[in-house]
């Protein structure tokens, strides 16, 4: 089917929704739907196979949902998730932006979708998109520090769990519910609509969701070319005329992504299947993909993923409470276009499953062990095919334990992986086994204030890029070699954590430390192949230091509403036990949001000041500091049928330069200036 048939599908699709009549609301007034779609009574993070309340859990966690997601969704994940305490994004464009947690991104960090991986090339390079839809979220779980325990190697670093309804969990209370959602953007001349359609009978439930989203090119507040970047080329002899200002070229995107569920929920079994799509199209800018002489081509990337998804399990099996296999298969394509030609194709044909079964009380002890499998055959093929085609094989076997003793709770783990990369042309293959283990201490020290203590030691095994890359990698402007001969990385972690849940203020805070035994990163070689810096992936030790601290205070509550002011800051910083800064370490940040709430008025001011970053790797350049200021108004009412809510968004307000310490394009493309966004909710 064509984008444009898509497009006209979802339009025709959000009209049937909107149009639906009273009966399918009668048995909920839209202010209920409405109160079910803010509803943040007890966060469950469903991560866990043992789907522990976020507020009990020892570990490091943080969870996006109701307003507090409907006010961040983004057209990225990374930007979506970014005003967590420790949390920044990456950013390639308007198109690309995948989570970092506590200054750890790409292969250390995991991304998933209902608890099992993305499948796609997101870690391969900067520039790949990660095929989740952040608008079709019910929430998004951010889990800090190593994660391994649930997800396997590639999460020493944490994982961005997106929990959304395409295979349905729970059963359905009404027969048919939904929300539909229509937005548009001046600065980058956003039109967004979705549409989602909930229901269910007699233990049949069942999910269909659509989104189109079309962006132009960005509005940006001066040059696209920082001001150290414009005067190196002025000195090369350049035209300060020729120079790209206040728009970003080649920074639209375009992005269609639709999904359909089915399950059965018995008292004793239950299973369940989903088919969905995920497609977009995004520039490069920046001229990110060019290199050496000659007329630059634009280049964008087509992107292609379709999935599909199944789950079946028994309730009360013996001495398990439940007993579950989930399963996920992926075929992704993606295409970059270097004007009217194709460069690289990147083909990525993937499967995950994972048995788990969760205990009945043993001792005290409530606990889950489970079988982790997953397979990828990795091809690319063109200009920018750094990588050779690979088959990466993992099987992963993981328990865990947790038992309150009193005012004390201890969480216990253990996780084994076998990890296999191998050339597809036989050429060469690794294997490595990779061993994790977790203890998570907790003492709820009074009704308010609870302490606890982390440690974990987690190890990854290098990935096929790291093993075998070979050639000019363009996204980064190097020339990339791989070494065959790493060997697993380890992380051993400790961290200290506080929490203050009064009847007025609630606060965070915590530091930790990570200590890196063989951190495989990519070190500068001296010399250059094709005019490219030759960088090759070698292994030293390192240490990661950081701390995160976050306050919601209520300032009043009466008859002018109530008055809400939430405050965060964190840091990082990452260095080589030999001396020198790691690249791209996240900037530490200070913000503040002030938010009120009246009858059906809600509205948030807040500020976020990023700090300047001159703690920078050999090569690296440093980026100034930068203040963010944003705004949001929103207004609900009910209709006899629906419950409607409009709202007005504005970022950056101040129309300032920001330049992201995080991304490769900082130098040549800075983030989006003054925007307004407008959209319109309807829930039914």
């Amino acid at each position: 089917m064509s984008r444009l048939q898509n497009r006209s599908a979802l339009t025709l699709a959000i009209l049937v929704a909107i149009g639906t009549p009273a009966w399918a609301a009668e048995k909920s007034h839209p202010h209920t739907a409405r109160e079910e779609a803010r509803k943040l009574d007890e966060v469950v993070v469903t991560a866990s196979p043992l789907k522990t309340a976020l507020d009990d859990l020892a570990r490091p966690a943080d969870v996006l949902t109701g307003v507090a997601l409907d006010e961040r969704r983004a057209g990225t994940l990374g930007e979506t998730v970014q005003s967590l305490p420790g949390v920044q994004s990456s950013n390639f464009g308007p198109g690309v932006g995948r989570p970092i947690i506590r200054g750890l991104d790409g292969s250390r960090v995991q991304v998933l979708a209902n608890g099992l991986s993305s499948l796609d090339v997101s870690t391969v390079s900067v520039d790949h998109a990660v095929s989740i839809e952040p608008f079709l979220a019910d929430s998004i779980e951010v889990l800090k520090g190593p994660a391994n325990l649930f997800f396997g190697s590639g999460a020493i670093g944490g994982a961005v769990n997106v929990v959304d309804s395409r295979l349905p969990t729970e059963r359905a209370d009404r027969f048919i519910s939904g929300r539909a959602e229509t937005r548009l953007g001046s600065a980058n001349d956003e039109r967004t609509a979705l549409f989602r359609l909930d229901g269910g009978l007699n233990g049949i439930a069942w999910h269909i969701d659509g989104l189109a989203r079309e962006t132009g090119d960005i509005e940006i507040p001066g040059f696209a070319y920082s001001s150290d970047l414009r005067a190196e080329e002025i000195a090369e002899g350049e035209n300060p005329a020729d120079f790209e200002r206040d728009t970003l070229k080649n920074s639209s995107t375009s992005t269609n992504s639709a999904s359909g569920g089915l399950s059965y929920l018995g008292e004793r079994f239950f299973w369940g299947g989903s088919l969905s799509s995920y497609v977009t199209d995004y520039g490069i800018p920046g001229g990110g993909h060019s290199h050496g002489g000659g007329e630059e081509e634009a280049v964008r990337i087509d992107l292609d993923q379709s999935r599909g998804d199944f789950r079946f399990g028994m309730n009360n099996v013996g001495p398990f409470k439940q007993v579950s296999v989930r399963a996920t298969d992926s075929e992704y394509e993606h295409v970059e276009m270097e004007g009217s030609e194709v460069g690289t194709r990147f083909l990525n044909d993937a499967t995950e499953a994972r048995l788990e079964a969760v205990q009945n009380e043993l001792f005290g002890w409530n606990g889950a062990v489970g079988l982790q499998y997953a397979e990828r055959d990795f091809e690319a093929i063109g200009d920018e095919a750094f990588v050779p085609a690979t088959n990466s094989l993992d099987n992963g076997i993981f328990i865990m334990q947790e038992r309150s003793f009193g005012a004390f709770k201890a969480e216990l783990g253990a996780r084994h992986d076998r990890v296999n990369v191998e050339m597809t042309n036989g050429l060469s293959e690794r294997r490595f086994y990779a061993n994790s283990g977790s203890l998570g201490l907790r003492w709820n020290a009074s009704d308010v204030w609870h302490l606890s203590l982390n440690l974990d030691s987690a190890e990854r095994a290098p990935t096929a890029e790291e093993l075998f890359s070979e050639g000019a990698h363009i996204a980064t402007a190097t020339y990339e070699i791989g070494d065959s001969l790493l060997e697993t990385e380890q992380a051993n972690r400790a961290e200290i954590g506080l929490h203050f849940h009064g009847e007025r203020f609630e606060g965070r805070a915590a530091i930790y430390r990570t200590d890196f035994n063989g951190f495989i990163y990519l070190a500068d070689a001296g010399i250059e192949i094709d005019d490219l810096p030759v960088r090759v992936w070698t292994q030293a030790d390192a240490e990661f230091r950081g701390w995160e601290i976050e306050g919601t205070a209520t300032l009043a509550d009466g008859a002018n509403g109530k008055w809400a002011l939430r405050g965060f800051a964190d840091g990082v910083t990452g260095e080589l036990d030999a001396g020198g800064n790691l690249p791209r370490i996240a900037p530490g940040r200070v913000g503040l949001d002030l938010t009120w709430t009246m009858d059906a008025w809600r509205a948030t001011a807040g500020v976020v000041n990023y700090q300047k970053q001159n703690d920078v790797a050999a090569g690296e350049t440093a980026t100034d500091a930068f203040t963010l200021l944003n705004a949001q108004v929103a207004y609900h009412w009910d209709t006899q049928t629906f419950g409607w809510e409009a709202y007005v968004q504005g970022s950056n307000l101040t129309d300032e330069e920001a330049r992201l310490h995080t991304s490769f394009l900082k130098d040549v493309a800075p983030l989006m200036g003054r925007n307004f966004t407008a959209g319109l909710r309807v829930f039914f």
